[in-house]
């Protein structure tokens, strides 16, 4: 009973090992991981007496937005082809926001005060 104890653990311990070597192996290799080149967006947090925000990226491409309440709701998608984002229609909060340039998709957290 106690070796088909200790071969069990040895099995699990050696499933767990397999799978994390796994995980490292993607996290170094950055042609599978892509970000957005020079995403920024300020202010954050933003202010609902200033409603515009700006999202600037190194290619300044068209951008889609959509933006997701904590709860995971879509409550506004847009797509913008400059820098600034209307954000009025926006109760004070945290939101998610997804950004879409050239098919590379980033995710930001955003705050109305």
């Amino acid at each position: 009973m106690k070796k088909a104890y200790i071969l069990f653990l040895f099995a699990i311990l050696a499933l767990f090992t397999s799978q994390n070597m796994g995980a490292q192996n993607y996290a170094k290799n950055p042609t599978t991981h892509q970000n957005i080149e020079g995403l920024s967006i300020y202010p954050n947090p933003a202010n609902s007496q200033r409603p515009i925000i700006n999202i600037a990226s190194k290619h300044n491409l068209i951008k889609h937005i959509e933006i997701f309440d904590v709860l995971g709701k879509q409550v506004f998608a847009t797509i913008i082809s400059n820098k600034e984002l209307n954000i009025s229609n926006l109760r004070k909060g945290v939101y998610i926001l997804k950004i879409t340039e050239n098919n590379i998709s980033a995710s930001r957290k955003l705050v109305i005060k």
